[in-house]
């Protein structure tokens, strides 16, 4: 079977954890130790958040102030590469040495006058209280968003298109690889209005891409049997922050739509599972990086298919 596996920012960063090298590490360490028996069962494809990580360099850069701070489009390959980089020596510690892995920096077409960049939504870097947050806008002219009680900055966050990369990704696959990608919902990137006379220019966009929106995209693209989105709940909830709060344990796309999931948290997540669902009849599932293996069996989470019967919630025990 082949499997796309979207782990959430909470596999590399808890929340309220400082972002160090050593917190990532350990915390990738405890997500591929689950996901090891997938890789030695099925085909898998590995994609991850980078919302901390680009916002901290973000930061880090704009305290050097001889030259501009890189854009975001940068900073999203400089992430691919570290946590890619952390992802494979960790898995590849859990893995017969003889398995190959590849990390696969991944550019990503949006475009250019997408409604996203008129409307940021997409938080990144730390979170801040009132006080730091009206002073970083003042400075740098960054957007602020509630995130629970403390606020982050959003940044634009516009569809995914296309996978530049997807043919590579594919030859990987079949010569048994296994292979991180999308990281960060891809770098993105747009073709330029003013064409080189040899064919269109791509260029870098000042944008974050949302990784489960793309990590649809890529398992869409990859004629994958299952999409698993992996975030830091059991699974995606009906009348969620109320006493009626419930797990949802299967739905159909037709039915979760009319849902009201939040955008900042399981909105994305929910909108990616559907569209996954909806375009290759295959089936997705969302819950935790600690159930990945009875979330592959459909035994943990909340599975997404055409077959399910509306919405199936579990009472809250």
């Amino acid at each position: 079977m082949r499997i796309v596996v979207a782990l959430g920012g909470n596999a590399l960063l808890r929340r309220g954890q400082p972002l160090t090298a050593e917190n990532q590490r350990a915390n990738a360490r405890a997500a591929c130790r689950v996901l090891a028996p997938v890789a030695l069962e099925h085909e898998l494809v590995i994609s991850h958040g980078n919302g901390p990580q680009v916002g901290l360099l973000a930061l880090q850069g704009s305290a050097y102030t001889a030259v501009d701070t890189y854009p975001l489009d940068v900073l999203g390959a400089q992430t691919e590469g570290m946590i890619g980089y952390i992802i494979e020596q960790e898995l590849g510690n859990e893995l017969p040495f003889e398995r190959p892995l590849a990390t696969l920096l991944t550019m990503i077409e949006v475009d250019g006058n997408d409604p996203a960049f008129e409307n940021p939504t997409k938080p990144i870097g730390p979170i801040y209280n009132a006080e730091e947050a009206a002073k970083l806008e003042k400075e740098k002219g960054w957007v602020f968003k509630p995130d629970g009680e403390s606020l982050r900055r959003v940044v634009p966050s516009p569809q995914p298109k296309r996978i530049f990369e997807i043919a590579a990704i594919t030859t990987l696959l079949e010569r048994g690889a296994v292979v991180i990608c999308a990281g960060g919902g891809g770098i993105p990137t747009r073709y330029a209005d003013d064409p080189v006379p040899a064919g269109k220019r791509l260029v870098g966009v000042e944008a974050v891409i949302d990784k489960d929106l793309a990590s649809a995209l890529l398992a869409i693209d990859l004629e994958a049997n299952l999409l698993v989105i992996v975030t830091d709940v059991d699974a995606a909830y009906a009348d969620w922050g109320t006493p009626q709060q419930r797990p949802i344990r299967r739905a159909t796309p037709e039915a979760l739509a009319e849902g009201g999931f939040a955008e900042g948290s399981m909105g994305p997540k929910i909108r990616a599972a559907c569209q996954f669902v909806e375009q290759t009849g295959g089936k997705a599932v969302i819950g935790s990086i600690h159930d990945t293996a009875r979330l592959v069996s459909g035994e943990a989470g909340t599975v997404v298919a055409l077959d399910a019967a509306g919405v199936e919630t579990v009472e809250a025990r």
